[in-house]
């Protein structure tokens, strides 16, 4: 279905996403572009965990998530960040409705390592049929990064990797990661894409250095042999005919594309 597009909005661009982005989405939508919208919120979370006084670690770049703060997440992912976009999505037009992995069943996973990480989930499944169902009545599903245990409790899931899994389970035709930044910036202008081995030099060389390499890295880790092409595109641009205009990372060389857009949406 090539026709749909996931995005995903990280933690850091949540508060500052214009109005813009929300017209882009009806702009999609119009052009017969099916979004799907997956959303972090990793400040927000760390506030509240702070504020509430509930204990936490990051290893190997994942936030420990105990019982205590499994339901401080959650809160905070679903109650919050996810009402927060999904109501502008409505005042901008755009029938939105809010998810998270508990819902239908829609993400489901097993634990990473219990012992080490809590309440940290690997995906094993998405419910297709349910979005597809979404979709199909111009509903875009906005979705927070909570997964839904064999054991029926809820775990957190990382936000990049919950975007991959759905944008490679719909057999989406793009996976766009929003950002506040327009793309990778190269010799005073904007890179138009980059390989996997092109990424690794530029990072070497200290052209893509400090808060761009995990933004970079989360792109890389998306690519697969289903899902050849990701982008990292500014949230807040006005996005043109061809669509958002961004940096294309693409797994090699021969998975070659015209430009720095995705085109028709």
């Amino acid at each position: 279905m090539h026709d749909i597009v996931v995005i995903k909005c990280g933690g850091s661009i949540i508060d500052r996403l214009s109005d813009q982005f929300f017209n882009n989405i009806r702009q999609l939508q119009r052009r017969g572009v099916k979004p799907i919208i997956v959303h972090g919120g990793g400040p927000a979370i760390k506030n509240m965990l702070e504020q509430l006084d509930v204990p936490f670690t990051f290893i190997d770049g994942l936030r420990t998530t105990s019982a205590e703060a499994i339901d401080v997440v959650e809160m905070v992912l679903s109650g919050h960040v996810n009402n927060a976009i999904t109501r502008h999505m409505n005042a901008v037009g755009v029938q939105a409705t809010g998810l998270s992995g508990s819902d239908a069943r829609l993400i489901t996973c097993v634990p990473k390592d219990f012992q080490t990480y809590g309440y940290v989930g690997d995906v094993v499944n998405v419910n297709t049929d349910f979005l597809e169902n979404l979709l199909h009545q111009h509903i875009v599903p906005v979705i927070a990064p909570i997964a839904v245990g064999e054991d029926g409790n809820s775990y957190n899931v990382n936000a990049d990797t919950v975007a991959g899994n759905i944008a490679e389970a719909m057999d989406a035709g793009k996976l766009i990661f929003v950002t506040d930044v327009p793309g990778i910036m190269h010799d005073g202008g904007l890179l138009p894409s980059a390989t996997k081995a092109d990424i690794k030099g530029l990072i070497d060389q200290g052209v893509i250095h400090g808060g761009m390499i995990p933004k970079v890295k989360a792109a890389l880790a998306c690519l697969s042999e289903d899902l050849q092409h990701v982008m990292i595109a500014d949230a807040n641009q006005a996005i043109s005919d061809a669509g958002f205009a961004g940096t294309m990372i693409r797994q090699t060389e021969e998975a070659v594309v015209d430009d720095s857009t995705f085109s028709n949406i």
